[in-house]
Formats: C-alpha cells, structure tokens, sequence
C-alpha cells in the first residue's frame, strides 16, 4: 500500500496490523516522511551489516561466551539508547554549525524535530521492554506473568524488528542531510566500542576474540559509511559539508515521449515513412531513362518541304539532300544536246 505524504505512518496500518508487530514497527520506526534511498546498493550493504552483527553477537553470547543473558543483552541496548540520546543531537549540533555558514537553517526544523521524536519513540521503546522484563522476573503472581509477559512479547519483536528499522535510516536523519545517517552510524559505533576497549570489558571473551568482536562493528560500519558517501558524492554531487539546499535535486525517472499529434511531426511528411520518397525506389532511375530524349522526337528532322532543299532556321529539308535536278553526284552529260 502506498503511503499518504504528511502522515507518521502513511496509513499502511489497519485493525489487523495491531496483533503483528514487525508491520507495526515498520510502520513507526520507518514514518512516510522519511526520503526513498537514493542507492539500493547501500540498503543491501546495510541490511548485510545488521543481520551479520546480530548473528555474531547471539553466537558470541551463546557459544564462546558460556550463555546467553536477556538481562544483560537489555542492559547494553539501554546503553546504547542512552549514547544515541546524547550523541546524536551533538553530532547534529555540530553539522548545523558547519551548514550555517553556507545557508539558513530554519529550513530544517520539520525534519530535525522529527527525526527528534523517532529516536525518543526508539528509546522510550527499549525503555519499557526492559520495565516489562523486570516485572516479570521480580512477580510471582501467575496472572501478572502472563498479562505483562504477552506483551513483553509483542514489545520484543516490536523493538527488534524497530532496531533493523532504525539501524538503516538511522532515525529519518536523512530527510535533514542524505550523508548525515553514514556519520552518526559511524559516531556511535566507535564511541559505543571505546569504553569497551577502555575498561577492558571482553564479554567474557579472550584478548584476540575479545578486540575483535568488539572492534568488528565499528570498523564494518565505517567502511559502508565510506562508501555511501562516496557514492552520493560521485554520483549525486551530495558532500557532507554543504549545505542541504545547495544540493541538486536527485535525478528522478525519464517522463514519458508526448504523442505524435495526428498531423505529423513537423519535420516529417505528411505522407509516407520519413525517409522512403512517396513514389518509387530511394535509389531507382527516374521515370524514363536519364539520357533518353524527351516526349517525342527532338531529333528527327521535320518533313522538308516540296521541292525546296535545305533552309536554316526554317526547317526544310536535309542540307545534304539533292535540289531539284536530283543527285548532286550523278553524272551529266557534258554538253547539252
């Protein structure tokens, strides 16, 4: 279903919708207002990316680690919300100083304060699965667990599936600057690895494994951000340091060919195919031989007339032609009788 412009969730949700919250968290976590990408190419790398970190860090927990923990994998995330939620209005602050320079910025308080609200939303999310999860674990009433662990449930998905969501546009920044979700990915993941390797918290990891899984994610993100913004560069003009409205507008599809009005276009003939004459073979004779003689006869001499010879410009007779005594060769006899 297409999407209403103007709408959070482009009203693609219906009453049905409510019970899946993968549909649910596509529609929150990805509102209408946020711009089509402008490479497929990248949203692949993207999706590679986010699927092979999960997969790392659940085999990492559940096979070198000893064991996976709920707790603790919620512990990290309401870490990681807490740096988003301070780190990414700096990082923004610090681009619209760098903006200012080259072009008003009151242009961008719509998709500023909207991507706002998207990462509260994110984090007011992670915030209430982990509320859920301590009920459950601190109740012992059965209709409490049941009650509060359904919808732990239904937030579980709704907050993962939000993770993939917000991992690929990274909270709708790219409605304020189509380069400015490559750096706050890239931001975050360093700073969110850095104390890690600080305090020298492995995740129970030895030293090799240890620098490498928590160094893996960083490095892989940097890389794609590279090349995402290489490519918007190359292909698009967009550079990080301009301003977004100095930017062209991205290349949109070719519009259609207008009809052939029924006269013809202008510079073809009416009547036939433009390069075909209307009669005969392009490369044929024309009609007749070239160096024939025209209608008639042009040069056969005309009927002389009776008993005259040869009379230019009147067309009387051949010049060669006898006179009146006959054939000027023929023989006479030298003296009359």
């Amino acid at each position: 279903m297409a999407r209403t412009p103007g709408r959070w969730t482009g009203g693609t949700l219906t009453a049905r919708d409510v019970l899946k919250p993968h549909k649910v968290a596509d529609a929150v976590f990805h509102p209408a207002w946020i711009p089509p990408s402008l490479d497929p190419a990248i949203d692949r790398l993207k999706r590679i990316r986010v699927i092979a970190g999960a997969v790392a860090s659940i085999g990492v927990y559940t096979v070198l680690a000893g064991g996976f923990d709920v707790t603790e994998l919620l512990e990290n995330a309401l870490t990681a919300s807490a740096v988003l939620l301070l780190l990414t209005p700096v990082t923004v602050g610090v681009m619209l100083l760098v903006w200012r320079r080259t072009g008003p910025l009151r242009q961008l308080r719509t998709p500023l304060l909207n991507s706002l609200a998207l990462l509260l939303l994110f984090v007011g999310s992670v915030v209430a699965l982990a509320l859920f999860v301590q009920t459950v674990n601190a109740t012992h009433n059965p209709l409490v667990i049941i009650g509060v662990g359904i919808t732990m449930m239904w937030m579980l998905g709704f907050v993962a599936r939000g993770a993939f969501r917000v991992t690929g546009n990274f909270f709708g920044t790219g409605a304020v600057h189509r380069c400015l979700p490559a750096l706050l990915a890239t931001v975050t993941s360093w700073l969110v690895a850095v104390p890690d390797l600080v305090t020298g918290d492995l995740h129970g990891l030895g030293l090799t494994f240890g620098v490498v899984f928590i160094l893996g994610a960083p490095v892989t993100v940097t890389g794609i951000a590279l090349l995402e913004t290489g490519r918007l560069t190359r292909r698009y003009g967009i550079r990080l340091g301009a301003h977004p409205a100095a930017h062209t507008p991205a290349p949109g599809p070719v519009p259609p060919m207008p009809p052939v009005p029924p006269s013809g276009h202008p510079h073809v003939p009416s009547q036939g195919h433009p390069h075909v004459p209307s009669q005969g073979h392009p490369y044929g004779p024309p009609q007749g031989h070239p160096y024939g003689p025209p209608p008639g006869a042009p040069y056969v001499p005309p009927q002389p007339h009776p008993g005259s010879g040869f009379v230019p410009g009147q067309g009387g007779g051949s010049p060669y032609a006898p006179g009146a005594g006959g054939n000027p060769y023929t023989p006479q006899p030298p003296y009359g009788p």
